[in-house]
């Protein structure tokens, strides 16, 4: 999980866990679930794995909006395609972020320990941060 700013600095990375566990999980048992209820001001955009923060802090955690049924009208699939471009619009420095990350040599094709794995992300994360706050 990365946390990055509307210019797409790093403000946090972690939440490095073995195996599979789903986003929204991940993110309540790192903390980063109760942040939304000490700073209510804060909105965030997030990709479709967060939905249950969308449920729990509606208006604070944005997700792009969820596929109409098939039966519904073609204005409302038009309408949720318009809404989902403006959505990832507005996503692409985060994404630009999660990008840096990966042209570093060393996470570009892990072939490694996995358990070697969190620190080194953690480290070219704090590089990256460090990088892009200065530019």
């Amino acid at each position: 999980t990365v946390v990055a700013d509307a210019q797409g600095r790093t403000l946090w990375a972690g939440n490095l866990r073995p195996g599979r566990m789903h986003d929204t999980t991940a993110i309540r048992g790192e903390g980063v679930d109760d942040l939304f209820r000490q700073f209510p001001k804060v909105q965030v955009l997030l990709d479709e794995g967060y939905l249950g923060l969308r449920r729990d802090h509606p208006g604070k955690a944005v997700t792009p909006p969820r596929k109409p049924n098939k039966i519904a009208a073609p204005e409302v699939h038009a309408a949720r395609e318009r809404a989902r471009h403006e959505h990832s619009s507005q996503r692409i420095p985060v994404e630009h972020a999660l990008a840096d990350h990966k042209r570093w040599k060393g996470l570009a094709r892990w072939t490694h320990r996995r358990e070697t794995l969190p620190a080194t992300y953690l480290a070219i994360a704090g590089l990256v941060s460090d990088r892009t706050a200065t530019t």
